[in-house]
């Protein structure tokens, strides 16, 4: 079992930053940590995706340059820079924890088995 926990989000101006932690951890293997967002009346939107040694890399290509996925595998802890930040990335971020070894999943929220509570992120105009 793993449980992902979210932290970092907030309210912020257009332009700003936030950077959002998440936090996992448990017996069984965790091949990918991914985070996406939903706003509401929208679907789950894929944001960005890290292999377990942190090696490879995955953002959905309309957030490429202004968001950045890193990992601490001492702390257990998954990061999400967002820079740039626009009125249109409000949403809840979610982290989840991929166990399957496919990269192809990656982009995909069926790709991972364990979710976290999200988080807020608010942009202001």
């Amino acid at each position: 079992q793993v449980q992902p926990v979210e932290s970092g989000g907030g309210l912020v101006q257009t332009g700003g930053s936030l950077r959002l932690s998440c936090a996992a951890s448990g017996r069984t293997f965790i091949y990918a940590m991914g985070w996406f967002r939903q706003a509401p009346g929208t679907e789950r939107e894929f944001v960005a995706a890290i292999s377990w040694n942190g090696v490879n890399t995955y953002y959905a290509d309309s957030l490429k340059g202004r968001f950045t996925i890193s990992r601490d595998n001492a702390k257990n802890t998954v990061y999400l820079q967002m820079n740039s930040l626009k009125p249109e990335d409000t949403a809840v971020y979610s982290c989840a924890a991929s166990t399957s070894p496919m990269s192809g999943v990656r982009r995909d929220p069926r790709g991972y088995a364990y979710w976290g509570q999200g988080t807020q992120v608010t942009v202001s105009s």
